[in-house]
């Protein structure tokens, strides 16, 4: 055990997934299963290599390479402190050689990054505007929930950027916000290939979206069956089983 890796204001989540740990600060803003659904919505070849914006405590880093045959991850975070604390995680479960964690700003991403030097990009975004919603007093929360540090433009500018011809680009994000979306890839030459709305029950209106983009694709999307969470309440579908490994 590396407990001297995880602070008194911390813990450690089991991911349930290679026995892989990762460190989290309860007070602040931890991983949901919007992280977990991401990471099984990807698709990733043998001997890619990965960059995950927005990365938080790099929880899909770290599920990517239990999962996939990747070659490479890369983290890039905003946040000092969770830089440090999703760098920890990647020492503690012994993944240097897989996973590297950047601090960094998005919007300066070209300074970081090389063009077309990662063939997968995949984000968990801050998914309401400045605007939209309540603001949590603790900082790095509303930084993680609200476009107070980066826009969705941002976002999908850097993508295109590290992405080269046939990339792909994978997303989660609110249904609300879909026309938006489609609109800012298009202008940035990720053509939506792949879609798929998440429910809460089979009755309720979708509250997520995952997408996946392809960097000069054509037109053409699929829109896959949707995705529901419970079957009831508290009980969890079957493919929620299924992905979380239970």
């Amino acid at each position: 055990m590396r407990n001297d890796l995880v602070h008194e204001d911390e813990r450690l989540d089991d991911l349930q997934c290679k026995g892989y740990q990762l460190i989290q600060k309860p007070q602040g803003f931890c991983f949901g299963v919007d992280a977990v659904l991401l990471s099984d919505f990807v698709k990733i070849k043998p001997g890619q290599n990965v960059l995950d914006l927005c990365t938080g405590s790099g929880v899909i880093p770290i599920l990517l390479a239990a999962k996939t045959s990747g070659k490479h991850f890369t983290g890039l975070e905003l946040q000092e402190e969770y830089a440090d604390m999703a760098g920890r995680s990647v020492r503690y479960n012994s993944l240097e050689d897989k996973i590297d964690i950047i601090c960094g700003d998005v919007r300066k991403g070209k300074e970081l990054f090389s063009s077309a030097s990662f063939q997968v990009v995949t984000v968990n975004p801050p998914y309401m505007t400045d605007n939209h919603g309540l603001k949590n007093l603790y900082e790095p929360k509303t930084i993680a929930r609200h476009e107070v540090s980066l826009s969705l433009e941002d976002v999908i500018a850097l993508a295109s950027y590290v992405l080269p011809e046939s990339g792909n680009f994978f997303m989660i994000h609110k249904p609300f916000r879909l026309a938006e979306i489609f609109q800012v890839m298009k202008e940035y030459h990720i053509e939506p290939k792949r879609m798929r709305l998440i429910h809460p029950y089979v009755d309720k209106e979708p509250t997520m979206v995952m997408i996946q983009g392809t960097k000069g694709g054509r037109q053409r999307i699929t829109v896959e069956a949707p995705l529901i969470i419970y079957s009831e309440p508290n009980v969890y579908s079957e493919e929620i089983h299924r992905i979380y490994g239970k």
